[in-house]
């Protein structure tokens, strides 16, 4: 297991360089230049460029790629721009209210999911069957944006139960979580739907049965346990949605979170923030997917060898 975790590590750091290199490209290609929200628009040139040079941006852009990524070895996201403080210190800031956000949307999706996708399964066919596939259909037609502008408004603003925006109190995540668990837990509860049914074909379910077991027992502890590592696969790949659908929330909701931060930055043309907060953010999603992997040998022991 060590082994395979290390060599999981080892094939993170291509897809960490070049994620490295798209994001470096996108922003120093754009049109806009972090300089004139420094000095203004009525700045000498002697001064516009002496203000270029005190952050690199006078150099290629090879030489300022390299000098990132050297930057990144050594444990530094650089110093943001227009701030003058340490990435790395901006981005915690900011880190703890998207990763908040998204964990609990990830439970939620799975409390909804997973019973949704079982009682499904078990009543293949049937009137709970169509409710919960009808439900999970609603759920993947809805972007997480649009729910959360109808839950804004109709609990928010209409009812005045929560609060339109912030964050620091349980109250300002209720609709952010709401609006990312239900649309994730849409496609969550198909797969445990279309897992379970593979499962309880199986012949040991029948055998389960033979014995006389009650069908919870059945259900529960042989057939959804026996089922889960392809629903820990899409777990996995789902913390990247979660964080993304985190970032456009933030906005909706405007949460202080990572995903509020990257927009402001990328506006304002504040490179070493945003390419720290990308860095961060796919570190993330590589680590859940390797967790995932990790978490097929707890569920299925039968892996390890």
């Amino acid at each position: 297991m060590f082994k395979y975790m290390l060599k999981k590590v080892v094939l993170m750091l291509p897809v960490l360089l070049g994620m490295t290199v798209i994001v470096f490209l996108i922003l120093h290609l754009s049109p806009g230049d972090p300089v004139d929200l420094i000095v203004g628009p009525n700045v000498s040139p002697e001064i516009y460029q002496a203000v270029r040079a005190k952050y690199g941006l006078d150099q290629p852009l090879v030489v300022q790629y390299f000098k990132f990524l050297g930057q990144i070895v050594q444990g530094d996201l650089g110093t943001s721009i227009l701030q003058a403080r340490p990435v790395a210190e901006i981005i915690w800031d900011h880190l703890f209210v998207t990763l908040e956000i998204g964990f609990w949307s990830l439970i939620l999706s799975l409390l909804i999911a997973v019973p949704a996708g079982v009682i499904a399964a078990v009543n293949r066919n049937k009137f709970p069957d169509y409710m919960a596939m009808t439900g999970a259909l609603l759920g993947m037609c809805m972007p997480p944006f649009w729910l959360g502008l109808l839950l804004l408004y109709f609990f928010a603003f209409h009812l005045q139960w929560f609060p339109i925006s912030g964050y620091g109190t349980w109250q300002h995540l209720v609709l952010p979580v709401f609006a990312i668990g239900i649309t994730d837990a849409a496609l969550t509860a198909r797969m445990v739907r279309s897992s379970m049914l593979e499962v309880i074909r199986q012949d040991y379910i029948r055998t389960a049965r033979s014995k006389g077991l009650a069908e919870r027992v059945v259900i529960y502890q042989h057939a959804l346990k026996n089922a889960l590592i392809p629903i820990i696969t899409i777990l996995g790949l789902k913390v990247g949605w979660i964080l993304g659908g985190s970032v456009v929330i933030e906005i909706v909701f405007s949460i202080p979170g990572l995903g509020r931060m990257m927009i402001d930055s990328i506006i304002s043309r504040d490179y070493p923030v945003v390419q720290g907060a990308m860095l961060m953010l796919t570190t993330t999603v590589i680590l859940a997917s390797i967790l995932a992997d990790v978490l097929y040998a707890v569920v299925d022991p039968r892996i390890k060898y």
